[in-house]
């Protein structure tokens, strides 16, 4: 069951006007947030998210908070996202339907999509890691807007599949700034580095629970730019997302990240983070 510009609809029902914005221009922004137990994780940190992207592409969202809060607990009602289950929450807010201008209209109606699934946590990859491959950064300069135009993270990701790696560290002019979907962390002597949270990178919702993790926990955090040649030398690499929550990186360019392995700093960070999330369901 998915709610679709105010009606709950069946997943064949669903029908985009041709001239929606967020068809025709990728104009729309959107929240994926991740329900472990049947309960959403950091809900609140998303639906600020999402409001700050309404502001920064000049979108009034016609719903409150609480109101968004309440669909969501109906569209897991719905779904039958039940307390023993692991899922995933999509929203999505286009701008609405207009005459195709590149012009943002005075008046439109934005519409709202949303839908609940079940997903498993990926535990096994988070045991063994993935791969990765440094690709140039081609994406606008507004990264930090949470927004439906991703064909350059589709085809940074595509990049890297081809090149035999599971995903992208991207750069620009050797400037690491994130993954081709989520922010990226080098380990290096015991501390943690990661791209500041500038227009550069999307500031992540997960990118920020570890983050504030590590330094409860007397771990050092540097949220600073650095370079490929810093990457190659780390002791150690992970990504952190809603859905890969802390995923190392073992391989960068088909050299191994340290020793090769999962390393000691990553494995306390997923402990320490599986203790947040049970903390957050309990409550």
């Amino acid at each position: 069951m998915l709610y679709v510009g105010g009606k709950w609809v069946e997943e064949g029902e669903v029908a985009v006007h041709p001239e929606d914005r967020g068809y025709n221009f990728g104009d729309g922004i959107y929240e994926v947030v991740r329900i472990y137990k049947g309960k959403m994780y950091q809900w609140d940190a998303h639906l600020t998210r999402l409001f700050r992207s309404a502001r920064e592409i000049k979108m009034e969202l016609p719903w409150t908070a609480d109101e968004l809060s309440t669909l969501a607990q109906q569209l897991l009602e719905k779904n039958n996202i039940t307390k023993d289950v692991d899922a995933t929450l999509y929203l999505q807010v286009s701008r609405g339907i207009s005459p195709r201008v590149h012009d943002i209209p005075e008046k439109t109606e934005p519409v709202l999509m949303a839908f609940a699934r079940p997903k498993a946590r990926p535990l096994a990859d988070m045991k063994k890691g993935m791969t990765a491959q440094l690709i140039e950064d081609i994406r606008w300069l507004r990264c930090d807007i949470k927004t439906l135009n991703l064909l350059g993270a589709v085809l940074v990701k595509q990049y890297a599949k081809d090149a035999g790696a599971q995903d992208s560290i991207l750069h620009r002019n050797g400037i690491v700034t994130e993954c081709s979907s989520a922010n990226v962390f080098a380990v290096k002597n015991g501390a943690l580095y990661t791209h500041q949270a500038d227009n550069m990178i999307l500031h992540g919702i997960t990118r920020q629970v570890v983050i504030d993790l590590a330094k409860e926990n007397g771990i050092p955090v540097h949220e600073e730019a650095f370079t490929t040649d810093f990457l190659k030398q780390a002791d150690e690499v992970f990504l952190t997302s809603t859905t890969a929550e802390i995923m190392p990186l073992v391989s960068v360019d088909g050299q191994p990240v340290g020793t090769g392995a999962v390393g000691p700093l990553s494995l306390k960070l997923q402990e320490l983070f599986e203790q947040h999330i049970n903390e957050s369901v309990l409550v």
